[in-house]
């Protein structure tokens, strides 16, 4: 019997996934009996079976986990994950929910956002981006401004913040987060299918969760595409909380310790509110957040 390995999954795709060894050899490996809930990112012990094959026996302790959310439903999908790369552009307009919810998840895992306005070369309209990312801006969010049309400059401006992390890319579609893939992983694209060819993966992997390794200075790059939010859905109300960070001082003059800066008197969230400290759009957020995930507590 061959001797347990230890690897990291850096492509998932359904029940089966790619996991990549200390030496770099790649295996197709699938979760033993009907265990699931690996995600790419995670490091496993594996039982190699065959010239390219394994079974995946345990997952390590993680960091964090990370779901992806499609309508009312939930999937994890990354771990380990140290900072969340999030892109919007100057056009079509972003959504100022789904950037605040990709916010919010990063937060209360403990992971450090990074924005990308992609597209500025269209300069008309880049004043008015900036506006809306300026309640962002002013939480202390960095927030980097290029065209991913400019592969060098997208080096230069990026690869020093994404060295030595493994990076999360996020973004709606039409943003332009797939030429910015091309432009930090030269040949992505062939990588994918190299891959998927010798594993032999089909041809869905172009909606599937992949870890890219980055050229130097180094780090690596999830993408997963094919989905339009961040899974909040199983965050507790103090997880929520971690997620709006302008909270955390107010939060120091409440009446009540269970408080849920909703409607109890003596609220130190809605005094700052009140007094213009916190953005009411980021505090609207904030309770659809709550509502929802309190709505789906009482349906299940």
């Amino acid at each position: 019997m061959s001797a347990p390995m230890e690897g990291r999954i850096i492509a998932a795709h359904g029940r089966h996934y790619t996991v990549e060894l200390a030496d770099g050899a790649l295996r197709k490996c699938f979760p033993r009996g009907k265990k699931t809930g690996a995600a790419v990112g995670d490091r496993v012990k594996i039982t190699p079976q065959g010239k390219d094959e394994g079974a995946i026996d345990a997952i390590l302790p993680r960091s964090n986990l990370l779901y992806r959310s499609d309508e009312m439903r939930s999937k994890q999908f990354a771990s380990n994950v140290d900072q969340l790369l999030i892109v919007v552009a100057v056009r079509p307009t972003f959504s100022d929910d789904l950037t605040g919810r990709a916010l919010a998840g990063a937060w209360s895992a403990g992971i450090a956002p990074l924005i990308v306005l992609n597209k500025t070369d269209l300069t008309d309209e880049l004043p008015a981006a900036r506006a809306r990312l300026a309640p962002i801006a002013a939480l202390g969010v960095d927030i980097i401004e290029l065209s991913a049309l400019e592969p060098e400059n997208v080096h230069t401006q990026l690869a020093p913040r994404l060295a030595g992390r493994t990076n999360l890319l996020l973004g709606q579609s039409g943003m332009g987060k797939s030429t910015l893939l091309n432009a930090l992983v030269p040949g992505a694209a062939a990588a994918t299918r190299e891959h998927s060819t010798a594993l032999d993966m089909g041809k869905h992997t172009t909606t599937s969760t992949r870890l890219y390794h980055l050229p130097e200075p180094g780090g690596d790059l999830i993408d997963s595409p094919g989905f339009q939010a961040f899974g909040l859905h199983h965050l507790t109300r103090d997880d929520i909380i971690r997620g709006f960070p302008e909270f955390t001082q107010p939060i120091e003059e409440c009446r009540f310790y269970n408080c849920t800066h909703r409607h109890e008197p003596g609220c130190g969230v809605m005094a700052a509110l009140r007094d213009g400290k916190i953005d009411p759009a980021r505090y609207a957020l904030y309770e659809r957040i709550l509502e929802e995930n309190l709505a789906g507590q009482q349906r299940y």
